[in-house]
Formats: structure tokens, C-alpha cells, sequence
């Protein structure tokens, strides 16, 4: 399917549904299916993500991913109240990346694309991009904060995980790139690699704890997640937050596109979403399937061990590694802003 067909199906989805809700206010598209040529040709591990803004209170749910004649979107909810300030919008990481391009599919009154052309005009200033990188290194130390106040094994390996994560978004932020979710290390490894700095890209594999792994390694590991995966597929009834991305409708992107990244020759870079899986399905099991969960933990504890990670203390002991790699991260990011040449100086969003 092309991007722009893709596209025109979300916008169809949406339209239809707005009249059901009179507290949608606008919808816009986020991720980088949004920006992509009308004639590029989605990969198969792809998806169109929609945002929604609410007026009111946003479902405790999301909608996540469901396929729409024949296109899987995932839409989200967003509240107005978090687009009424444009630096606050800004400052924020995700918020400002999502709305840098017109990509508004819904917008009744106008005020989205108000929004919209403020951050536009801004989102290139290095005043904010600071802010935005100073947004991301908060969201690691306060993740990393959480981990003391989680019980169960897999809900501490998230919390771990994805703030660790976060400092690829730190450097991505800095040279201007899409935060992306599930390709963050692909991404990241490519701005380093632009900027002369692949030693960088090193230690932050070594963060993670898979710098040394192999492509059989890491293929096995895949081979077990899929396993676990099918499993709670079948068994999966409570709803969580990310429920939606362990279903069938989201295999493509779950299993099949890790396996994409490691044919493509980048298995190391195919770990985070790997983990990221593994800890969604076994929160999943443990409430829906408990003794199923028992008996697919081996596989689990197993890519957990190789990282490093075999106990409460040694995850705490590897969260303080990376804040305290903070100091050296900002650095770096600070020196691609410098010689970035789209990052500019500028004026207050109001002047």
C-alpha cells in the first residue's frame, strides 16, 4: 500500500468518527508514516498512528492498532489542555516533533492548525531544542526513579528499559530527527554515523547491555519471543494500555519487523523492541495465564540475564549507569546542535 492511500484511509477512519463524539476537537497524524512521498510504498511492518484531541478527559484506554480496510492504524487520545500553551508544546519532545508538519486530517475550528504553524515556526530554535532534550533526559531519570517502586520482574525490566531507551531520543532530538519508537537504535546509530560519531553509538549499546551479541543470539531470542508471543495472543483478555500492539493485527510490526532488522544486518539494533515485547507478553501472561507465564519465563529470563539484568539490585545498579551517563549524553547532544546548521537562534513564539 502506498503512503498517501495509507494516509487517506486514516483521514476516512477518522472523519467517520468524529461525528460519534462531540469532544473530539481535531486529529492529526504522528510518526513517520505522516510525512512519508503519497507514492512510497509502506512496508509491511508498518502503521498509520492518529492522533486524537479530546476536549475533555482522554479513554483510560487508547484504541491502539486495528486494521481499516486493509491498513493497520493506531490511534491514540490527546487532551486540548496539553496544546494550550505553544511553549509547552515546544518543550515537550513528542509533542513538538508530532505537530512540526501539517500533517491535521481534522480540525473544525481552526485551532489545531494554530497551534501547528507555532510550532512550525519554532521548533528549529535552539532555545527549545534544548528544552526538548532537557524533556527526554527527565523522562530517563524519573523511569529509572520508578523502578523502586515496581514488584514485579518484568514491569521493572520496562521501566529500565524504555528509559534507557530514551537517550537515543536525546540525540535524535538534537539533530532534529523523528523520536521513533520501535527503529530508535537504527535511527540513532545513523545521525552518529553522520556526525563522525560511531564510538558514541557504542556506549550507548553498552547501556543497553547487548553491544557483544551475535546474529544467532539475537535470532534465537527472536525465535522464543515469537513463541511467547502466539501464546499470549491466544490467551490475552485483560486490557492493558499497550494491549493492542500484542495481537495479530500487530504481528507484522512485533515480530515480523524485528526480523526484517535482522536480515537487514542489524540484529543489535532489533534487541530493544525484542525486550520491550518479551516484558508486554509476560505482564499479559501473569494476569491472564499465569501458569502459562511460568512456562515460557526460561526464554524470557534468559535475554534478560545476557543484558545483564538477573536481579532487582543489578537493574537498580544499571539505572544508575545510565543517569550518571547523563552528564556525557548532554554533551554530545550539545555538540550536534552546534554543528547542526538547521538549528538556529530565535525569537519567543508570542513576538
Amino acid at each position: 500500500m502506498k503512503a498517501g492511500v495509507a494516509r487517506m484511509l486514516a483521514k476516512e477512519w477518522t472523519l467517520r468518527h468524529v461525528a460519534e463524539n462531540k469532544d473530539i476537537l481535531g486529529a492529526y497524524l504522528i510518526g513517520s508514516t505522516s510525512i512519508l512521498s503519497d507514492k512510497t510504498a509502506l512496508s509491511p511492518d508498518s502503521d498509520v498512528d492518529i492522533m486524537i484531541v479530546m476536549a475533555n478527559e482522554i479513554p483510560s484506554m487508547k484504541l491502539g492498532k486495528f486494521v481499516f480496510k486493509g491498513c493497520l492504524l493506531e490511534v491514540s487520545f490527546l487532551s486540548s489542555r496539553q496544546l494550550e500553551s505553544i511553549e509547552r508544546v515546544l518543550s515537550s519532545y513528542h509533542l513538538a516533533n508530532s505537530l512540526r508538519f501539517d500533517t491535521i486530517i481534522y480540525d473544525p475550528v481552526g485551532e489545531l492548525h494554530h497551534v501547528q504553524k507555532a510550532v512550525a515556526d519554532h521548533f528549529t530554535e535552539k532555545k527549545w531544542v534544548l528544552k526538548r532534550c532537557d524533556d527526554a533526559m527527565h523522562r530517563i531519570v524519573t523511569g529509572m526513579h520508578s523502578i523502586g517502586l515496581k514488584n514485579l520482574w518484568y514491569d521493572q525490566v520496562m521501566a529500565w528499559l524504555f528509559s534507557t531507551g530514551v537517550t537515543t531520543h536525546v540525540l535524535l532530538v538534537a539533530a532534529l530527527k523523528n523520536p521513533t519508537i520501535r527503529r530508535r537504535y537504527v535511527a540513532v546509530r545513523d545521525v552518529l554515523s553522520d556526525y563522525g560519531l560511531n564510538d558514541f553509538y557504542h556506549e550507548l549499546l553498552q547501556l543497553l547491555g547487548c553491544q557483544s551479541f551475535t546474529k544467532e543470539q539475537v535470532s534465537h531470542y527472536l525465535v522464543t519471543l515469537t513463541e511467547t508471543f502466539d501464546a499470549t495472543v491466544s490467551v490475552s483478555k485483560t486490557p492493558f494500555f499497550f494491549s493492542s500492539d500484542i495481537t495479530l493485527q500487530a504481528r507484522a510490526l512485533a515480530i515480523d519487523g524485528s526480523w526484517q532488522l535482522i536480515h537487514s544486518g542489524n540484529h543489535l539494533e532489533a534487541v530493544f523492541w525484542i525486550v520491550a515485547t518479551f516484558t508486554r507478553c509476560h505482564k499479559i501472561l501473569a494476569v491472564d495465564a499465569p501458569e502459562l507465564e511460568q512456562k515460557r519465563a526460561s526464554a524470557f529470563h534468559k535475554v534478560t540475564n545476557d543484558l545483564g539484568l538477573m536481579s532487582r539490585d543489578s537493574i537498580i545498579r544499571r539505572a544508575r549507569q545510565v543517569c550518571d551517563f547523563i552528564p556525557k549524553l548532554r554533551s554530545v547532544a550539545e555538540e550536534i546542535m552546534e554543528r547542526n546548521q538547521d538549528v538556529r537562534k530565535g525569537r519567543a513564539p508570542h513576538e
